[in-house]
């Protein structure tokens, strides 16, 4: 019965302090702002928590494993790099819109997580981006897209999907799983192969 309390306090501390580092920016954001925030003292805080920055990477870390095991089931299931394209962006949308206010503290702040969490974090970053990096080359050596920079197509994938977290309202027009569709036919309308024709064949 404790551990149950224990668990529901510590998401109740999590989203809270998700909710104020977007609105004071981490740095800004106290541990008597958050126990403030939730009408409880400070030092009861503790009790579930070691500190402020334990509070951003929990947020950081949870969020990287959630998005970097989404995108290696995607490369694991063979289909074609379209296909592993618009799951691993649907996947990518879907955990970003599922809590708006922590991923913006994974998104935003996480500069602020200190040394050695500060490497961890950027290792599976870099994993993750390595994870895209997969699918865009399958797509070219299957010829569905074109022969493009990885790096700067992978950089402008994750930036055009992470916008939405600066505009998603769950109770806007599109849900997530259309967002996602859009996107997916955006980003793909630029990386397909064109087709070339001569304007010099004659039938």
């Amino acid at each position: 019965m404790s551990e149950t309390l224990s668990i529901s306090r510590k998401e109740q501390i999590m989203q809270t302090s998700a909710k104020m580092f977007k609105q004071k920016g981490y740095a800004s954001t106290s541990m008597r702002d958050i126990a403030t925030e939730m009408g409880i003292e400070a030092a009861s805080l503790y009790h579930h928590i070691k500190s402020k920055e334990e509070i951003l990477e929990t947020i950081c870390f949870s969020l990287a494993n959630k998005l970097l095991t989404g995108i290696a089931e995607v490369n694991d299931i063979y289909f074609n790099a379209e296909e592993k394209l618009r799951m691993a962006i649907k996947n990518h949308v879907q955990i970003i819109s599922e809590n708006i206010d922590q991923s913006a503290a994974f998104l935003h702040e996480w500069r602020s997580l200190s040394e050695p969490k500060l490497s961890e974090f950027k290792t599976l970053r870099d994993a993750y981006e390595n994870e895209f990096k997969v699918i865009l080359n399958d797509g070219i050596n299957e010829d569905l897209f074109d022969d493009v920079d990885q790096k700067f197509a992978t950089l402008t994938i994750l930036s055009t999907v992470n916008w939405i977290n600066e505009w998603y309202n769950p109770k806007g027009k599109m849900n997530a799983e259309e967002i996602a569709k859009k996107l997916s036919d955006f980003i793909l309308g630029g990386l397909r192969k064109k087709l070339v024709t001569d304007i010099n064949y004659k039938p």
